[in-house]
């Protein structure tokens, strides 16, 4: 089944919605999260979530000035038999379940959208096809809600795949049911002058287990921030990210896995190539451990590689644990060029520079793209890492 809509927004007043809504919690490095837009000030980049976001290119996202249009982008669902996919209204009691806006624009999102499509899979329904979601920019502005919600013990893998030129502030929540299994890849694949800025609200239900793939090429400015938290004991999520930020790009990754239930586990792993004159990439990686998260087993690892003069990388892992009863909690980070020894025992045997350049390039990014699991979208992620080592090499 496929359905087709076009998101717009009409009034920018903030709207009560009345839900019962998981909390995603504050950190140090966030503002109480809120689904009204006046409970968040007009940031100004001094402040610590916005310092290295460039919200003069924003388009006025992060201020109320970009007014929705008719025109902002179209969404077709394609889901195989057995899948709901509705419209509804801001009334239903799914909208928001997975977490609060932890920023302005997500409040902004949240506040003034007027219908959200909803995918359904029943439970115990285990999905053999991807249900496909394609989010194509028209040219104009535009707000939007999505919410994938997969029953107790059901099985699915969603893609997610943003084309097209747009100025787009989204929620997307994602709701696992107990016992239920969901991946999803997130790719972004905008023009050159698009401006994509999300919130990512995941609910893992107990032993349910969770993959988020997130692939970051095209736009002007994309900055998202995929979110974990759990409603049950047993859960597990996998967040996954590959991002090749070009000259002038900005691409912003922030993430928090917020373990807030006992014996759950996270694995984050995000990496990065950059290239070209202010080429800027910034991954936040937050993981918070709380009080009654007893057992919990936690890792998270950034790594950029630079393949050229100008660009400038910003990675900040944080950690905060509030129990000592835990199974394990890590992070870390790298940023560096080329490995000289690496290119020197390929080209040692025979291998051109340029090639031996495009082999590390390549097995640099093999652990993720093989996390994808869907060929067509590996096979164009593939396609895309040596359109853009073309330009390099």
């Amino acid at each position: 089944m496929a359905e087709a809509q076009n998101i717009s927004a009409g009034s920018t007043t903030a709207g009560a919605v009345a839900v019962a809504a998981e909390s995603t919690v504050a950190t140090r490095m966030s503002a109480p999260p809120s689904y009204d837009v006046r409970d968040f000030p007009v940031p100004h980049g001094r402040e610590e979530e916005w310092r290295f976001t460039p919200l003069e290119r924003l388009r006025g996202l992060h201020d109320g000035t970009a007014t929705a249009t008719g025109t902002g982008v179209k969404i077709d669902i394609e889901a195989p038999e057995g899948v709901t996919v509705e419209t509804v209204g801001r009334d239903d009691a799914r909208i928001g379940k997975a977490g609060k806006p932890v920023d302005r624009v997500a409040a902004q999102a949240y506040s003034v959208f007027e219908k959200a499509s909803v995918v359904s899979v029943p439970k115990e329904t285990v999905l053999t096809e991807p249900i496909r979601i394609a989010v194509h920019g028209e040219g104009g502005v535009a707000y939007g809600h999505q919410v994938v919600e997969l029953g107790a013990f059901a099985e699915a893998v969603v893609v997610i795949d943003h084309t097209g030129d747009a100025v787009l502030a989204a929620n997307v929540d994602y709701l696992l049911g107990d016992g239920a299994k969901l991946t999803v890849v997130s790719v972004q694949d905008w023009d050159d002058k698009a401006v994509h800025v999300a919130q990512h609200n995941a609910l893992v239900g107990r032993d349910a287990s969770f993959k988020s793939v997130v692939v970051t090429f095209g736009g002007d400015v994309v900055r998202l921030n995929p979110r974990v938290n759990y409603a049950g004991t047993g859960g597990e999520a996998e967040l996954f990210g590959l991002y090749f930020t070009d000259a002038g790009q900005h691409q912003e990754h922030r993430l928090l896995v917020d373990h807030n239930m006992p014996h759950c586990k996270s694995n984050v792993v995000y990496k990065g190539a950059l290239q070209g004159d202010d080429a800027h990439a910034v991954w936040i990686g937050d993981v918070l451990i709380e009080a009654a998260a007893e057992g919990t087993d936690t890792y998270e690892m950034n790594r950029n590689l630079v393949l050229t003069d100008g660009a400038r990388v910003d990675s900040v892992p944080n950690l905060e644990i509030e129990t000592g009863e835990i199974v394990g909690a890590g992070h870390a980070s790298a940023t560096g060029r080329f490995d000289d020894e690496q290119l020197f025992y390929l080209m040692s045997r025979g291998v051109r520079a340029e090639d031996a350049r495009r082999l590390v390039v390549r097995g640099f990014f093999a652990e993720l793209v093989q996390q994808i699991g869907v060929d067509d979208i590996e096979a164009r992620l593939l396609e895309k890492i040596e359109a853009e080592l073309e330009a390099t090499v």
